[in-house]
C-alpha cells in the first residue's frame, strides 16, 4: 500500500480496474506497457496541478493572488481544481476542443495515477467537464482513461508525460515557456548532463539548450518586474527570445547587456521580432536612446536615475544585463526598470510631474524602437554603400587574376581568338580610366 496517496480514492479506483481489458500504452516508461482502461465520472478525475503544460500559468496566478501554495497546499482542493480549470479552459485552441469533443467524443483514452489525477488528457478533461456543467451534453459525462499502479513514481509521471509531450499529437499542447520550463527541471534534476535531458525529451542537444537559454532571458526579463509580469505573459515572444539568446552567446559584456535592454524594450512594448532584428549590434542602446531623446514622455524617464529612488532597481539591473562600464555609454535602464514594474493599464506619474497612462508610454516605447531599428537598418546599408566599390573592385581584380592562369589553356585550344582577348582588355582600361575620372 502507497501511504503517500489517497487511499479512499485509490480504492474507487482500484474497484472499477478489476477484469478490465488492458491496452497499450507505448509511452509508459516501464517493460509492462499494457495497463487497464476505465471509465470514470468527469466530475470524479482532478487535474493534475503539476502538469508543466500550465506551469507558467500556475506561476501567474500564484503571484496575483499573493498564495504560494495555491496548487500545492491542498491539491486536490476544490479552490485549486477550480483554478487549474481556469487556466485550461483560458489556453489557445481550448473552444476548438471543446467543439471536437462534442461533435466526435473522446478519440484517445486519457491517463490517471491510481489515485484518478490526470498525467494526461487534463485539456480534453477540461473540456468535457465544460460540456457536462456548463452545456448538459450527454457524451461528456464520462471520461475513458489508462490507470497507472499505484507505486508509480514522480520520476516515471515525469518521463511519461515527457514521452507523451514529444510525441507529435500532444507536443502541440505546449507552449515554448511550459517546455522551456520543464527542460529546465530535467537539466536541474540530471545533474546538468544536456544528454540525457535531449535523450529525456528526444531531441537534439542543441534545441534543449536553445530553449534553456531562451528561458534563461526570461527569466531575466520577468525578475526585472518585480511580480508585475510573469512567464506566461511571453507564449507569444518565441521569436524574440530565440534571437536574442543566440546572438548574445559570446558577445562582450557591453554588447550583450546593450541588445538585451533594447529587446526587452522592444518585447514590453510589441516590437516585431523581425525589426528587433536590426537592433542585434554593440550600440543599439544608442540608436534607441537618440529616439527616446525625441519624446517629451520618453525623455523624461530617462532623467528618473536622478530621483533618488531607484537604487535597487539598478543594481538589480546591472545584474541581469550586465554593467556597462563606458562612462559615455546612453542609459536605458531608468526606462526598462520603470516599465518592467509597472501593469499596463495603470496611470503613472512621471518625473515632469505629469500623468500618463501606461499603455501610453509603451506606444511611445514602440514608435521609438521602430524607429530605431529602421535607422539601424539603414545605417547597415550605409556601410554596405561606402564598402561597396573597393568591394566590387577586388572581386573584378581576382577575376583578372584568374583569367591570367587560365589563358594559356584557353591559348591551346584550336578555336581560340586573340582578337577578342586583346579587345576585351582594352574595355577593361576604358572602365579604369571612367572611374579614375570621376
Amino acid at each position: 500500500m502507497n501511504p503517500v496517496i489517497d487511499q479512499e480514492r485509490a480504492g474507487f479506483l482500484a474497484s472499477r480496474t478489476t477484469n478490465k481489458n488492458r491496452q497499450l500504452l507505448p509511452q509508459w516508461v516501464r517493460p509492462e506497457k499494457e495497463l487497464p482502461v476505465v471509465t470514470l465520472p468527469i466530475e470524479w478525475v482532478r487535474f493534475s496541478t503539476l502538469n508543466h503544460r500550465t506551469r507558467a500559468e500556475q506561476d501567474r496566478e500564484k503571484h496575483k493572488s499573493g498564495n504560494s501554495e495555491l496548487f500545492t497546499g491542498d491539491p486536490l482542493g476544490d479552490h485549486a481544481q477550480a483554478m487549474q480549470l481556469k487556466i485550461l479552459s483560458e489556453q489557445g485552441s481550448f473552444d476548438d476542443l471543446r467543439r471536437d469533443l462534442e461533435k466526435r467524443g473522446q478519440q484517445e483514452p486519457a491517463v490517471v495515477t491510481a489515485e484518478g489525477i490526470l498525467i494526461n488528457g487534463n485539456r480534453r478533461a477540461a473540456a468535457l467537464r465544460k460540456l457536462w456543467l456548463d452545456d448538459h451534453v450527454e457524451s461528456a459525462r464520462y471520461i475513458r482513461a489508462f490507470v497507472l499502479p499505484t507505486d508509480a513514481t514522480k520520476d516515471e509521471l515525469i518521463d511519461l508525460e515527457t514521452e507523451l509531450q514529444v510525441s507529435k499529437d500532444y507536443r502541440e499542447e505546449y507552449s515554448w515557456v511550459n517546455e522551456a520550463l520543464l527542460i529546465e527541471e530535467i537539466f536541474e534534476s540530471s545533474n546538468k548532463n544536456w544528454n540525457k535531458v535531449a535523450k529525456r525529451m528526444r531531441l537534439e542537444r542543441e534545441e534543449v539548450q536553445e530553449q534553456y537559454e531562451k528561458l534563461q532571458q526570461l527569466h531575466q526579463l520577468v525578475a526585472l518586474s518585480n511580480g508585475q509580469r510573469y512567464h506566461a505573459d511571453f507564449v507569444g515572444n518565441n521569436s524574440a527570445f530565440r534571437e536574442l539568446a543566440i546572438h548574445v552567446r559570446g558577445k562582450s559584456p557591453q554588447e550583450a547587456a546593450s541588445v538585451r535592454s533594447v529587446y526587452f524594450l522592444g518585447t514590453l512594448a510589441g516590437t516585431n521580432y523581425r525589426d528587433l532584428r536590426h537592433l542585434r549590434r554593440s550600440d543599439a542602446v544608442e540608436f534607441v536612446h537618440e529616439e527616446f531623446s525625441n519624446d517629451l514622455f520618453l525623455k523624461s524617464l530617462l532623467t528618473k536615475s536622478n530621483d533618488g529612488d531607484g537604487g535597487e532597481s539598478f543594481d538589480l539591473l546591472d545584474d541581469v544585463l550586465g554593467e556597462d562600464n563606458r562612462s559615455d555609454s546612453p542609459n536605458l535602464n531608468p526606462v526598462l526598470s520603470f516599465l518592467a514594474a509597472q501593469k499596463p493599464e495603470e496611470i503613472v506619474t512621471l518625473p515632469t510631474g505629469e500623468q500618463v497612462a501606461v499603455d501610453q508610454l509603451l506606444t511611445s516605447v514602440k514608435s521609438a524602437v521602430d524607429a530605431a531599428a529602421k535607422e539601424a537598418s539603414e545605417n547597415v546599408k550605409d556601410a554596405k554603400a561606402v564598402v561597396a566599390p573597393i568591394k566590387k573592385l577586388d572581386l573584378a581584380k581576382d577575376n583578372i587574376i584568374r583569367a591570367g592562369v587560365a589563358l594559356a589553356k584557353a591559348r591551346s585550344q584550336s578555336d581560340w581568338d586573340e582578337g577578342s582577348l586583346k579587345e576585351k582588355i582594352e574595355e577593361v582600361k576604358a572602365a579604369i580610366s571612367q572611374i579614375e575620372t570621376m
